[in-house]
C-alpha cells in the first residue's frame, strides 16, 4: 500500500550540532510509495532510462502573454506600455533598455529624473522595480541609430552547438543542461570558458541572456537548471529558497557507510588559504558557519570496498556533499579536496576523477506542472559502474528520505 512522504519537523538547533549520521527509515522497493509529486498508488520510479519529463497539471493554467518587443523607432508621441509577467520586478531603467535597445544611458536617466516617464501616473526613480500589470507612460524619445546585427561568428556557432548537445530539457522558459565534469558554471581566476559565459550566445532580441538559477561544482557533472526569462528566473529561485526543488546526487565512496541510510547535520564554514578553499566542519556560532543537512542512502556495494550512495541535500552549501561524506569517513572517490584516506589505493581500471553526479532535479515549472530531469552517468562513472558490476537501474532508496 502506497503512502505519501510526510515532512519531518526541523530538529532543534542544539541537536543540529550533532556530527554523527542518524538513520532514517526507508521503505523497500516493494513497499515504497509514489514520489512526493506523483499520484497515490503509482509504482516507485526507477532510473533505468535517462529521461526527462514535465508533468502537466489537470487544469492547464492560463499562460502569461509573451512580451512584445517595441520597435526601436523614434516615438514622436507619448506611449503607454503594460508591464508583462516576464518583466515583473524589473528595474525602470532596464525596462527602457529592453524596449528601446538604441536608447542611450544618459537619455534614460534624463527622462526619469525630469518625471517625463510615469508609472501608474506617478514619478519613479530609475532603480525602482516594476510590477506586472502596471502602466508605464513613455514620453517621445530620441534614439541612437541602431547597429545592424552582426552574424554569429564561427566560435559563437560552436558554443551554441555545444550547449544544444548538453541540453536534456528545454522550453520557452527553462533550460536543463547536462554539465560535463571539468566545465565551471561561473568564471573565476584565470578561467576563460564557463557556462555563464557560453550563455552569451543565447541572448534574445531584447538583449536578455539566460540566467543561472543554481550552481554545481566544476568537477561535478549533471543537471544544471537555467532560466531563459526573467519570469522563470524569479519563480525558480523562489522554489530553491522555499526548498521546493528536490535534487538527487549519485556518488561512489570507499567502504560501507553505517547506518546504510542516515542524516548528516553539521555546521560548515569556509577555510581559505593562498592555494585552496575548502569547507570545514564548524560549531554553531562560529564566524561564517552555516547549517547544512544531507540525507544519504546506500544503493549497492561492490565487495564492501566501494559503495554507491545516493545523496539528497536539504540545504545548498558550497561543497556540502563532499565535506559531509568526508566527515562520516567515506569521502567521494577522486575528490582532490576531501579524499584523504592514507594508504588507500584506487582499484584498477577506475579513473581518479570525482565520482559525483547531479543525477536528478524535480522542481515546479513556473507556468504549472513539474520539471523532472535526469542526467546519465558521465563516461568515467559509467566505466566504474561497469567494472564494479553496479546496476544503474536499481531502486533508489533516497526517494523516501524526508524533505527537511
Amino acid at each position: 500500500m502506497s503512502r505519501r512522504i510526510k515532512r519531518m519537523n526541523p530538529k532543534p538547533r542544539e541537536r543540529d550540532e550533532r556530527k554523527e549520521a542518524r538513520p532514517f527509515k526507508a521503505r523497500s522497493a516493494k513497499t515504497a510509495g509514489s514520489r512526493p509529486s506523483g499520484k497515490p498508488g503509482a509504482k516507485p520510479p526507477r532510473f533505468a532510462s535517462e529521461r526527462v519529463e514535465r508533468r502537466a497539471p489537470k487544469a492547464e493554467p492560463e499562460k502569461a502573454a509573451p512580451a512584445k518587443p517595441v520597435e526601436a523607432l523614434l516615438p514622436t508621441k507619448v506611449q503607454t506600455v503594460k508591464v508583462t509577467a516576464d518583466e515583473n520586478n524589473m528595474r525602470v531603467d532596464r525596462f527602457l533598455e529592453a524596449h528601446f535597445p538604441g536608447l542611450s544611458f544618459s537619455h534614460i536617466q534624463r527622462v526619469v529624473r525630469k518625471g517625463e516617464l510615469r508609472v501608474d501616473g506617478k514619478r519613479v526613480d530609475s532603480k525602482d522595480r516594476l510590477e506586472e500589470g502596471q502602466s508605464v507612460r513613455i514620453p517621445p524619445l530620441k534614439l541612437d541609430t541602431p547597429k545592424a546585427p552582426n552574424p554569429q561568428s564561427e566560435a559563437a556557432q560552436k558554443t551554441l552547438a555545444a550547449l544544444k548537445e548538453m541540453t536534456i530539457y528545454e522550453d520557452d522558459d527553462v533550460l536543463v543542461l547536462n554539465k560535463p565534469a571539468g566545465l565551471a558554471v561561473q568564471g573565476g581566476s584565470g578561467m576563460t570558458r564557463h557556462i555563464d559565459q557560453m550563455l552569451e550566445v543565447m541572448r534574445d532580441s531584447k538583449g536578455q541572456k539566460p540566467r543561472l538559477v543554481h550552481r554545481i561544482d566544476r568537477e561535478t557533472s549533471g543537471c544544471l537548471l537555467v532560466a531563459k526569462t526573467r519570469f522563470a528566473a524569479s519563480h525558480l529561485t523562489g522554489a530553491f529558497r522555499s526548498r521546493s526543488a528536490r535534487k538527487t546526487y549519485w556518488a561512489l565512496v570507499p567502504g560501507l557507510p553505517k547506518p546504510k541510510q542516515g542524516r548528516i547535520s553539521t555546521f560548515l564554514a569556509k577555510e581559505e588559504s593562498e592555494d585552496d578553499t575548502i569547507m570545514r566542519i564548524a560549531q554553531h556560532g562560529d564566524e561564517g558557519a552555516s547549517h547544512a543537512v544531507t540525507y544519504y542512502a546506500v544503493v549497492e556495494t561492490a565487495g564492501n570496498k566501494l559503495t554507491w550512495v545516493s545523496l539528497k541535500p536539504v540545504t545548498g552549501r558550497t561543497h556540502q556533499l563532499r565535506a559531509h561524506m568526508e566527515h562520516i569517513g567515506h569521502p567521494i572517490v577522486g575528490d582532490p579536496k576531501y579524499f584523504n584516506i592514507e594508504n588507500w589505493q584506487l582499484p584498477g581500471g577506475l579513473q581518479n576523477r570525482l565520482h559525483l553526479l547531479a543525477r536528478r532535479i524535480v522542481i515546479p515549472h513556473p507556468r504549472g506542472g513539474v520539471i523532472d530531469a535526469t542526467a546519465p552517468l558521465p563516461q568515467h562513472m559509467q566505466q566504474s559502474w561497469n567494472l564494479l558490476g553496479l546496476d544503474a537501474s536499481r531502486f533508489d532508496p533516497i526517494e523516501n528520505a524526508p524533505e527537511e
